[in-house]
Order: structure tokens, then sequence, then C-alpha cells
């Protein structure tokens, strides 16, 4: 593809950065911005979700990288209840995280969402029963709902969902069974599906599959670094075609 007509995204998730990483991560950082105009960041950017973990990715992010990002928390990021700080740490080192939101860029539109699980398909799980189950479907219903708000948002040709979570069983081939529904909803996909969304990019199956494709046939990545562990570094790059217009 042509470099002026197309925007070069590079993508990771689940770097799980410890107390111990300063200076880990850098390189990665710098050969994103050399081989990519944006970097998405697909949640479990921490290892526990604590502050110091946040300070040191901030820090690694502030002196790596020299390109746009834009990230969604996962997990792992909300255990220890400190999201709000590591949101604004992140975005005062210029990282655009989203959560329910949207970001253009070269005429790109980026809508974003942890998401949550709940299962895939026929065997996904329903609001019945005890109220704890109605409250876990609940959840997965909201996060499914916050990317359509920011799906109906875009008016860009071009449009990628960042998530933590999977939308599609594919991308979670390869975990335990027992597992599965924990790690992604198809209730994800009908948005994705229905506003026509181009690429999909999710992190949370460490042991799952690099790649699969919606029921409307949009690509799923799945990003998350043991994933991408055979790359070096471990980056998807993907290329999206850009208004020509818009890019000269």
């Amino acid at each position: 593809m042509d470099g002026q007509n197309t925007l070069r995204i590079a993508a990771v998730a689940d770097i799980h950065t410890k107390k111990n990483s300063a200076g880990s991560l850098q390189p990665l950082f710098r050969e994103a911005a050399e081989r990519a105009d944006i970097l998405i960041l697909a949640g479990d950017l921490t290892d526990y979700g604590h502050i110091e973990e946040a300070q040191i990715l901030a820090r690694e992010i502030s002196s790596s990288l020299r390109i746009p990002a834009i990230g969604v928390l996962g997990n792992h990021d909300v255990e220890a209840g400190h999201e709000t700080e590591i949101v604004k740490m992140l975005t005062d080192v210029g990282v655009t995280m989203l959560d329910g939101d949207t970001f253009e860029y070269r005429g790109v539109g980026f809508a974003g969402v942890k998401g949550f699980c709940g299962g895939f398909g026929r065997r996904a799980l329903g609001a019945w029963g005890e109220k704890a189950i109605k409250d876990f479907v609940h959840e997965s219903v909201n996060e499914a709902l916050k990317l359509e708000g920011a799906l109906v948002r875009l008016r860009t040709q071009q449009k990628i969902a960042v998530l933590h979570y999977s939308p599609i069983q594919a991308t979670v081939v390869g975990e335990p069974p027992e597992i599965i529904a924990f790690l992604g909803s198809s209730r994800l996909e009908e948005p994705i599906d229905r506003y026509r969304v181009n690429a999909v990019f999710h992190g949370h199956a460490h042991r799952g599959s690099p790649e699969g494709r919606t029921k409307a046939g949009a690509p799923v990545y799945n990003v998350a670094m043991p994933v991408l562990a055979a790359l070096s570094p471990p980056l998807r790059i993907v290329e999206v075609p850009i208004d020509a217009t818009i890019a000269a």
C-alpha cells in the first residue's frame, strides 16, 4: 500500500507492567514509533493495577514513544481500584484512553471499551435466575452498549474497535475450554458488525489465536503480548486505507 494513503497501526495488549519493568518497554515503544503511525494499547497495561506500575509505564511511554497512542483498560488495570488514577497518568503522557469514547486520526475513527465476559453465541450466559447472574450479564450488556454508542458517533469511512475482551470465540481458541466464557462476549460482536467496523483489536486471551473474523467478516486481531511472542518485537502491524485528500 502507498504510505501516504494508509495508516499504519501498531497494536499490543497485556504488557503487564510490573514494579521492576523500568527500561524493559522502551525498545517496544521505540520500534512502534519507527514502524507505525499510531499505537493501540488494548488493556492489561499494568500487572495489578498499582499506582507504581502505572507510573513506570507512563515514564516508559514519555521517554520512548513518539507517535499518538490510544488505549483501553483491562481487568488487571482495575484490580486495585485505581483505574481513575491510571487513566489520568496515561492521559498526562499523551495516551488517549477510551471508555465508550472515540478518537479520530488522519481520517480513521477509533472506538474503544474494556468489554466484559459472558460467553459466545448460543452458549452465552443469559440474564435469568439469581440477581448475581443478572448483574453479571448486565455488565456485559452495558459494555456492548457503550461500544455501540461510540461507534454510532463515528463518521469516518474506516472504523476501528479497540477492546480488551474478545467479541468472538475464534481468537480465544487455544485457551482451556473451562475459561472460554470468561474471555469475551459475542454481545460485543453485534454493534461491530452493525456499524461495519473495519478491524478489531483485543487482548486478554494469552493462549488464544492471533486472528479471526466476525460473522460479517471484520478481521479481529488478538494482540495479547504472549500471542505475539513469535514476533520481534511483539507488535501487530496493520495497514488501513485512508482518504487520499485527508492524507494530503
